[in-house]
């Protein structure tokens, strides 16, 4: 395929940067050292419209694809992943309330996500139900014109924050491994819903994770999201547009490998002379700088092809394992070539070091994705 960007794309690159470089780097080792984050920030970002760029334009969006939030994504965690990861991951739900979600839904939620009134999660993830989404036993009951909530989730994106989390919940108990769940949206105000905040990740500490707790929680019938029963294809073609954004951030986040290693080994100086005439150190620097652009054009594709209603889960899955697995490999061979210096927070290349791993996990680990690859090649 062709990816010559367009002046638009260039000029979306150009913006990304510079606002990710004028606001990032003076405090992201503070939000990664306290756990926290500076809202004005994620609102800053929505005015300057970067934010939920892929919202169609009636809902206040700018009505572009997610090649260009693509293209934002990867600016911003090429400067902090953390950071990154606070800002544009409050939209997670809009994918989900654009393919499936009512216009009474769309309307009343999406307007909000971009101004920065709003943050939404998407709550998945149980204790028992990881990569096996399937097996997800958070309940929904229908009570009259009411869903009643019962269940935990855990790893839960801006579940503290969110003004809205859209629930995969148990609606059909009957309707075997694949028809048994729904996605029912929940305003977090409502009565017996509690956020607790996880401390201790290892990386993208900037972010807000959560375990929530649903305690009889009442929302009316209308906030069903899509199709009752039919929740997990939701969420597999959910998974197509989202797991695009990951691709961005793992070539985002190698990317400043990279450009922290080349700056390193030209000024580091042993043995009389810059490391970088170290041959060890070269084929490092070449190996990144491939495998930089190889992770790029596989997310470019993938990206454009979704954008032209022609969506390829094994490609998207291709593309979602290779540019995570490259960040962690750029990762520890950055910190490699940074010696000692790569151990001490004085140093960036240590937290792009931790922030890396979960790029591995989140949206459908590695051995999850090579699954999907796989199946689709052997049947």
């Amino acid at each position: 395929m062709d990816f010559e960007l367009t002046r638009e794309h260039r000029d979306i690159i150009g913006a990304a940067k510079e606002f990710a470089e004028g606001e990032f780097p003076d405090v992201a080792a503070e939000f990664d050292r306290t756990e926290t984050f500076d809202l004005s920030i994620w609102r800053k970002a929505c005015e300057l419209g970067f934010v939920g760029v892929f919202i169609d334009e009636a809902y206040g969006g700018a009505g572009m694809g997610f090649f260009e939030h693509c293209l934002i994504t990867e600016e911003f965690w090429a400067v902090d992943p953390g950071c990154g990861q606070a800002i544009l991951s409050t939209t997670f739900g809009a994918e989900q309330l654009l393919l499936f979600g009512s216009e009474a839904q769309k309307q009343r939620v999406l307007p909000e996500l971009v101004s920065g009134d709003a943050i939404i999660a998407t709550a998945i993830t149980e204790p028992d139900a990881g990569s096996d989404p399937s097996s997800a036993s958070t309940t929904a009951v229908r009570d009259g014109a009411e869903w009643v909530l019962n269940g935990s989730k855990i790893f839960t994106t801006n579940g503290t924050l969110a003004k809205y989390v859209i629930v995969f919940c148990v609606t059909q108990p009957e309707g075997g491994r694949h028809g048994r769940h729904s996605f029912i949206l929940v305003e977090t105000d409502r009565p017996g819903f509690e956020a607790r905040k996880i401390k201790g990740k290892l990386g993208t500490r900037a972010s807000d994770t959560a375990e929530l707790s649903l305690n009889d929680v009442r929302v009316p019938a209308e906030n069903l999201v899509g199709v009752d029963g039919q929740g997990f294809k939701q969420l597999m073609e959910f998974f197509d547009r989202t797991r695009l954004h990951i691709c961005a951030q793992g070539v985002g986040l190698a990317r400043a490998c990279l450009e922290d290693s080349v700056r390193h080994v030209k000024g580091r100086v042993q043995f009389g002379q810059p490391i970088a005439r170290f041959q060890a150190n070269q084929f490092k620097i070449a190996e990144m700088a491939t495998f930089v652009r190889a992770g790029r054009n596989l997310y470019y594709e993938a990206a454009t092809k979704v954008d032209r209603g022609k969506v390829e889960p094994a490609l998207i899955a291709m593309a979602k394992w290779f540019t995570a697995q490259n960040a962690v490999r750029a990762a520890d061979e950055a910190l490699q070539m940074h010696g000692g210096y790569g151990y001490i927070d004085e140093y960036r290349v240590q937290r792009l070091y931790r922030d890396a791993k979960v790029l591995e996990i989140y949206e459908g680990t590695k051995e999850i994705e090579k699954t999907i690859v796989a199946r689709s090649l052997l049947g």
